[in-house]
């Protein structure tokens, strides 16, 4: 029985595109894309999603707040779900949002000290880095992140360097969906279910 965990931001979580803000909505169960995977996976697999809208590579987030720093609460939840065979992890959208001013560079740089916290806890084996959907400055969210078009010139290509710097395995979501364009930031159901469908191969390959 191998273990699968999921760790991301909105686009893991499940959430609608916005269309106000604050005003959250989450695909239903089988729509979003780790619930996807785990069909076409299959009962030998147990996939356990852990998106948290808002979620950063390592960032306090002032304005939101809510723990989303993704390295504080990660050594967290690996234990709690320990032992894992294979960790999916897909950052560094919410890292685009104006407020925090960071390049590809150093959102690539700091999936790789997510990566490096990850073995330190010894609990995960493998590791599957997954290059975000660019963004696009659209709808109740282009105000929140301005220049992110500019910023994230790069980001994938950046993100598979890491990849492959630290040994892991490597997947673009751009090269599969596009956002959504209500917001510019999630995805639309038919979004998921193509992830889900492309990342079910990427696993069995990757735990073949």
């Amino acid at each position: 029985m191998a273990v699968i965990l999921c760790y991301g931001d909105s686009n893991t979580h499940g959430t609608k595109p916005l269309t106000q803000l604050g005003a959250f909505e989450r695909h239903d169960p089988g729509d979003r894309w780790p619930d996807v995977m785990a069909a076409a996976l299959g009962p030998d697999h147990i996939v356990l999603s852990e998106g948290l809208p808002g979620r950063t590579t390592v960032h306090d987030d002032p304005v939101e707040g809510g723990m989303r720093n993704g390295l504080t609460v990660l050594p967290a939840i690996l234990h709690s779900h320990a032992p894992i065979d294979l960790m999916i992890l897909m950052l560094g959208t919410n890292d685009l949002k104006n407020r925090f001013s960071v390049t590809a560079f150093e959102i690539a740089r700091s999936l790789e000290r997510l990566i490096l916290a990850t073995r330190a806890e010894g609990v995960v084996p493998d590791i599957l880095l997954v290059a975000p959907v660019p963004v696009r400055e659209a709808g109740v969210l282009a105000d929140v992140f301005a220049g992110a078009e500019t910023r994230q010139e790069g980001l994938s290509e950046q993100i598979a360097a890491a990849a492959a710097r630290q040994g892991c395995g490597f997947a673009n979501a751009g090269a599969v969906v596009e956002v959504s364009d209500v917001d510019g930031v999630h995805w639309e159901a038919a979004a998921h279910h193509a992830f889900g469908s492309v990342l079910a191969r990427a696993v069995q390959e990757r735990l073949a």
